[in-house]
């Protein structure tokens, strides 16, 4: 899943509850599904690693084989009509969010989510109304990152640093992450990101857990590829 940006580790200090993720099968579907888009609809586990892994941990969980294979032969019959669209709009807090889907049917799609930022207090915009609040950038999250390596990787393209995770023109992503791997740094993900130019500062952990919620619903959904959202807060 879409999943380093501020918010996430954010979400990963406080312990917020993934309340609509919860159950094991519905997390190990979202993966895998996840694994295939990323690579190109590739449903091949053996010429697709990400998937593969993600096959794995859902035997983990014991996900049955017939689930598995169920849930990889639906994306194949529907491969063909999915096409990818970007809506954008404003959570709570006014928050601006960029959701990347993929999907089969735009206007069923487009209904769900308009109903979620309803229900959270938000509104969907227009194509353009919030893109330009973001840059896209590449996003690599390490372990752990030494400071003595950082050099290293500013070298190969990194921008900028947040925590253990190195920022990247969305070109260098690929650079800096085997930069990384050659300095014997163990990265954990890499991916393209939507950063907030100026993210909106949440008042209190209340807000927090709210916004966190809404993230959660939108990114149950099956057709929801990637969410971006611009905010920050301090504990």
């Amino acid at each position: 899943m879409s999943g380093h940006s501020k918010w996430a580790n954010i979400k990963n200090r406080k312990g917020a509850q993934d309340k609509k993720r919860s159950e094991a099968f519905t997390k190990v579907s979202k993966n895998i599904l996840t694994a295939i888009r990323s690579n190109g609809g590739n449903t091949n586990p053996d010429a697709n690693l990400s998937l593969k892994v993600a096959i794995e941990k859902a035997k983990e969980v014991n996900m049955p084989k017939e689930n598995i294979e169920r849930l990889i032969a639906r994306f194949e019959e529907r491969k063909a009509n999915l096409a990818s669209f970007e809506f954008e709009g404003f959570g709570p807090y006014g928050v601006p969010m960029i959701v990347e889907t993929e999907t089969d049917n735009k206007n069923r799609v487009l209904g769900e989510i308009r109903l979620i930022f309803r229900d959270y207090s938000g509104s969907l915009g227009t194509e353009g109304s919030v893109n330009f609040l973001f840059d896209r950038v590449g996003e690599v999250e390490l372990a752990s990152l030494p400071e003595d390596k950082q050099l290293e990787l500013i070298d190969a393209g990194a921008i900028d640093f947040d925590g253990e995770i190195v920022l990247t023109a969305p070109v260098d992503l690929k650079k800096v992450v085997d930069k990384a791997k050659e300095a014997g740094l163990e990265v954990v993900s890499s991916e393209l990101s939507m950063r907030a130019k100026q993210p909106v500062m949440l008042g209190n952990s209340d807000e927090l857990e709210r916004m966190m919620e809404m993230i959660d619903v939108l990114e149950a959904n099956d057709d929801v590829v990637n969410v971006f959202a611009g905010f920050d807060f301090h504990e």
